[in-house]
């Protein structure tokens, strides 16, 4: 197990008057990905917020900043990502839901909501490339900026697995993910050249005020780029829908969402969808991590999980990492740290209740690395581990209680962390067809 110091830049330090004493500012990492070499980019986010009336003495902020950390755990470099250059640091587009990946050439991607990607080079000290889409701007005749895409994984083989928005779906205003596009093999991402994505799914089909000036050429389908009825079907939603029979139903896929996909090969991909939330709370809800091919096809789902019991809604975690070195899938949430092949079949399942694993409920699953290790971020300790992932045995189901195991359990948080919220979840829904719908025992 290496464990990784997320740490801020004395430049911000002095820039925005922070003092590591106070209350008043707060900092988490986002994502990481490492390298073939072992070593690790950590993305993080550092931000202060202050109710009204504000200090015009300290005004908030939010800034983000990538570190490179080598294969013992030492930083390297740093690199700030800023709106406006200050001194001699990177500066690209701001966004949300920001995320890495690393290209064969060891550049480094990285891409933000809804749709700006950036090209850095391994010593973090250049952009070399980038493509910007704005959040809200909208123009009349189509649509603004020169995006590529909001998240990048990249396969064993070169392949690009890439999600991107769409305007003027359903009936939802601004940029909203609904696309799940790959490159051809041998096309990369590089300076002056952005390849074409061949767009394998859609999430929502219903899009008719889309005309084809709302298209963005690199995006396309057949002969054509992907705008109104020009598009994979059947969609996401429709073929969750009736594979889990949850038509018309309050806790079906209408007003779903899609996170993060991971490529589980160079041919096979796993996309998160999951139900509309509530806020009355959504534990229970239906969410379903969909194996898809590079054909489009749903080839079934990873299976093994309960709609309450192992509910990602209650965290609101979302993430799920995949090795497409070894086709395993990996998701942590509050209930347990879960591993399935390729085949969809759940091989392990550490659950939070069980002593050795507890201190799984504060961390958040970021990614794999590709020697085989998950990238775990502390909820409060500015730390990201490296640990080896759960063993998968394809012959064995899950044990209901792992023994003590040669896995090390991360780091125990200190004493005045204050414990992760819970569910606010009231009532429990009736079982579902979607996963196990057999409530386990222990687990009321």
């Amino acid at each position: 197990m290496t464990l990784l110091p997320v740490t801020v830049p004395a430049s911000l330090i002095r820039r925005h008057g922070l003092d590591p004493e106070a209350h008043d500012w707060g900092m988490k990492a986002e994502h990481a990905v490492a390298t073939p070499d072992g070593d690790t980019y950590v993305l993080s986010i550092l931000w202060r917020h202050h109710p009204y009336p504000r200090d015009p003495a300290l005004p908030g902020f939010s800034e983000r900043t990538i570190t490179r950390y080598a294969p013992d755990g030492t930083p390297v470099a740093t690199a700030v990502l800023d709106r406006e250059a200050h001194g001699r640091v990177p500066t690209v587009g701001w966004g949300s839901d920001a995320n890495l990946a690393v290209l064969p050439d060891g550049s480094l991607v990285v891409s933000t909501r809804p749709g700006s990607t950036h090209l850095l080079s391994p010593g973090l000290d250049e952009v070399r490339a980038g493509w910007s889409m704005p959040a809200g701007d909208w123009r009349a005749d189509g649509p603004a900026g020169d995006p590529f895409a909001a998240s990048v994984a990249v396969t064993p083989g070169g392949r690009l697995l890439c999600m991107t928005a769409e305007h003027k779906v359903n009936n939802w205003a601004g940029a909203i993910l609904n696309l799940i596009a790959v490159t051809e093999p041998g096309d990369i991402l590089a300076p002056g050249h952005k390849p074409q994505l061949r767009a394998i799914a859609t999430l929502d089909p219903q899009t008719p005020r889309q005309t084809e000036a709302d298209a963005y050429p690199h995006v396309r389908y057949g002969d054509a780029p992907v705008a109104g009825a020009n598009r994979p079907s059947p969609s996401l939603t429709e073929a969750l829908t009736e594979l889990t029979g949850t038509h018309r139903s309050l806790h079906g896929y209408d007003r779903s969402f899609m996170s993060r996909p991971s490529a589980l090969g160079d041919d096979l991909f796993v996309v998160p969808v999951f139900g509309h939330t509530f806020r009355s709370g959504s534990r229970g809800q239906e969410f379903s991590f969909t194996l898809l091919d590079d054909r489009g096809a749903v080839r079934g789902r990873l299976g093994g999980l309960h709609l309450y019991d192992d509910s990602p809604f209650t965290g609101f975690d979302f993430t799920v990492a995949a090795d497409p070195y070894r086709a395993r899938a990996f998701h942590l949430n509050r209930y347990g740290l879960y591993a399935w092949t390729a085949d969809g079949a759940l091989r392990a399942r550490l659950s939070t209740a069980d002593k050795p694993f507890k201190p799984l409920v504060h961390h958040t699953l970021l990614d794999c690395t590709p020697a085989g290790e998950l990238l775990l971020a502390h909820r409060k300790q500015h730390t990201v581990l490296r640990v080896p992932s759960p063993p998968t045995s394809p012959t064995s189901p899950p044990p209901s209680r792992p023994p003590s195991p040669a896995w090390p359990a991360p780091a125990t948080p200190s004493r005045s962390a204050t414990p992760p919220p819970t569910g606010s979840g009231r009532t429990r829904p009736p079982p579902s067809t979607n996963c196990d719908p057999t409530p386990r025992q222990g687990r009321a």
